[in-house]
């Protein structure tokens, strides 16, 4: 996955609390286990006016033009400002899939549902956890300031506003490693490539009927 080091990101604003994954990506999208092609279908209920489908071709489709990602001023964001609570309801990974698809690849709020705090950091997204009066605020210098930008440095854990205010906040290390490399689970797993050669030859000669198993055509 791709490494996140630091990002000068334009900030949309999601004003609602408790925001669940089938809202981030509804169920009838999730047909594929590729990581790619969510996009088009993040928030597709409250994107839209019609109901999506997989495979479908959103460009033709009626947009609501009162929900926050269609204004014309938001456009090409990639911090998402959020409200507690945000990512509760299923553990369904193709939420933070569907995320970074549309390029989003931070989003901040006072709290996160667990399990979809751990999938962010598996796929690249970075879940920033910020107390909720520090949210309030910069939810009213996003709405009063088009162009609103925030630039998010992972290694120092800071988010520096426009004003220059840096913001510190507080990460697990193992995880900020993780998302500082690009590595996902099978990336990690790869660091340990040279131990796993050994282990499997050691046993190899340990316990050889293990190795020695064929498969019938038939």
């Amino acid at each position: 996955m791709e490494p996140f080091t630091i990002l000068d990101g334009l900030v949309v604003p999601l004003d609602r609390p408790n925001v669940d994954t089938d809202a981030i990506i509804p169920k009838q999208f999730l047909r594929s286990i590729q990581r790619a092609g969510f996009g088009p279908y993040l928030f597709d209920e409250w994107r839209y006016l019609d109901r999506g489908e997989w495979g479908q071709d959103c460009s033709q489709r009626p947009l609501n033009t009162d929900f926050i990602l269609n204004q014309a001023r938001y456009r090409g964001a990639g911090i998402l400002l959020a409200r507690e609570n945000f990512g509760c309801g299923s553990s369904r990974e193709h939420a933070p899939w569907a995320l970074t698809d549309y390029g989003i690849r931070c989003v901040m709020a006072p709290s996160f549902a667990d399990i979809f705090f751990s999938n962010c950091c598996k796929n690249g997204l970075l879940p920033v956890r910020l107390p909720a009066d520090v949210i309030d605020r910069l939810f009213r210098e996003v709405i009063a300031t088009p162009g609103y930008r925030l630039v998010v440095d992972l290694a120092a854990q800071t988010v520096t506003t426009p004003a220059g205010e840096r913001i510190t906040f507080e990460f697990d290390a193992g995880l900020k490693d993780r998302l500082l490399h690009g590595l996902d689970d099978i990336g990690i797993t790869l660091q340990h490539a040279e131990a796993i050669r050994a282990y499997e030859a050691r046993r190899s000669t340990e316990v050889p009927w293990l190795f020695s198993i064929t498969v019938s055509a038939d």
